[in-house]
């Protein structure tokens, strides 16, 4: 934290630029980039008190980098959080976080509305070393509360969800984990603190793939897991022991991303709303999932939890004669020549992608069509581009 900053009388849009920062003795009013493996210690004693952790400082920057923590403590007090763990990916924060919080045997309840490289995760390489994970609806409580066991430790969710943008009542949800025992998690990277912030609504835990919106630009990947000290305290261990560590490079580069955040997930917000309402309007267009617009089912939800309905928008295309849903979704895609398509998202650049055959092509068909996810949906990162040009890269819809 800097210390000449009270954190505490600013606004989140002046702390998206000036919290945490640190100046050297040169005086820098940018961030300086400390790209050092080690540190130097004066003495043998200091060396053994920061390793004990009697002293803070620098020590080896797996888990200890002048850089990264300043990124650390501007995303914690835009947060509202105690205490952020940074990672090296996205995947990689979630890991850190199941790691240290739950053990062989521990249960976990998830949204099957979550990314399906987390699917992958859970179900697959955590489920070999003991984890117990139940797979639930993202916005039927009931389910969620018929799944917990004596052993549950976490409630995992994504809201606004990849790709249909279904939102989760975070109040609610953290009720019950709370009332069971368990910490609700809830991955934020949709949002971003400019746009909701769920500790406030009850959640116990962040997840930020730092790569999306944090960055920006599509530059670097990074995550990392926000809450109590007390919660982050076994994730910082499980990360200075197995070094997921976010690079001070990266970490240098989302102080940067940071400081343009809010004014960019407001320009990112209302051209995602425009292009939505014009999706709606198309007659090769079924049916489209976004936040903001109010034939989302979750739409009043959504603008109680959230300042916008975000910049993801996905939508159902119809097949023409001869055609199957995938072969539709597929050459509206190749038919694009501005957005560009990649599965990537966050970025001042539009993308565009065919959920079920990239992002969730390892889960099961079964499993997709449990979540949702067809094969004539498409989804779309709406960029910070001109609207109109936007409109008319996807102009074969139109007819």
């Amino acid at each position: 934290m800097n210390k000449y900053l009270n954190e505490q009388q600013y606004h989140p849009e002046t702390l998206s630029v000036r919290a945490g920062a640190e100046m050297t003795e040169f005086g820098e009013n940018s961030e300086a980039l400390f790209l050092n493996s080690s540190f130097r210690f004066k003495n043998a004693a200091q060396a053994a008190a920061r390793f004990g952790g009697t002293e803070p400082g620098n020590i080896y920057s797996r888990f200890t980098n002048p850089t990264v923590t300043m990124f650390q403590n501007k995303l914690a007090a835009l947060e509202g959080a105690e205490q952020c763990v940074a990672t090296s990916s996205g995947m990689s924060a979630i890991l850190a976080c199941v790691m240290g919080l739950c053990s062989a045997g521990d249960h976990v309840v998830a949204s099957r509305s979550i990314f399906g490289t987390s699917v992958q995760l859970f179900s697959n390489i955590l489920a070999r070393w003991g984890l117990q994970v139940t797979f639930v609806s993202l916005t039927n409580l009931d389910e969620w509360q018929a799944a917990v066991t004596p052993k549950t430790k976490l409630f995992f969710v994504e809201t606004p969800s990849n790709p249909l943008t279904e939102v989760c009542d975070i109040r609610a949800l953290a009720d019950i984990a709370h009332q069971t025992g368990a910490h609700l998690v809830v991955d934020n990277c949709f949002c971003t603190p400019a746009i909701q912030r769920p500790l406030e609504l009850g959640a116990d835990i962040i997840i930020h793939s730092a790569t999306k919106y944090i960055d920006g630009q599509g530059r670097c990947l990074g995550g990392a897991v926000l809450g109590s000290k007390v919660l982050m305290e076994p994730v910082y261990g499980f990360l200075r022991t197995a070094g997921v560590t976010m690079s001070a490079f990266n970490a240098w580069v989302f102080l940067k991303g940071l400081e343009t955040l809010f004014i960019r997930m407001e320009a990112h917000a209302k051209n995602a709303l425009a292009l939505a309402t014009w999706l709606e309007e198309q007659p090769q267009v079924a049916r489209v999932h976004y936040p903001g617009l109010k034939s989302h089912p979750q739409h009043a939800l959504a603008m109680q939890q959230q300042s916008s309905g975000g910049g993801i928008v996905s939508f159902e295309v119809k097949p023409k004669a001869g055609q199957s849903l995938q072969e539709a979704a597929w050459a509206l895609i190749d038919a694009t020549k501005l957005i560009s398509i990649t599965a990537n998202l966050g970025d001042a650049k539009s993308t565009i992608t065919h959920p079920a055959t990239t992002t969730h092509s390892r889960v099961t068909a079964e499993a997709r069509v449990a979540a949702g996810i067809s094969d004539g949906l498409v989804r779309i990162a709406v960029g910070l581009e001109h609207i109109s040009d936007l409109k008319s890269d996807l102009i074969s819809l139109s007819y």
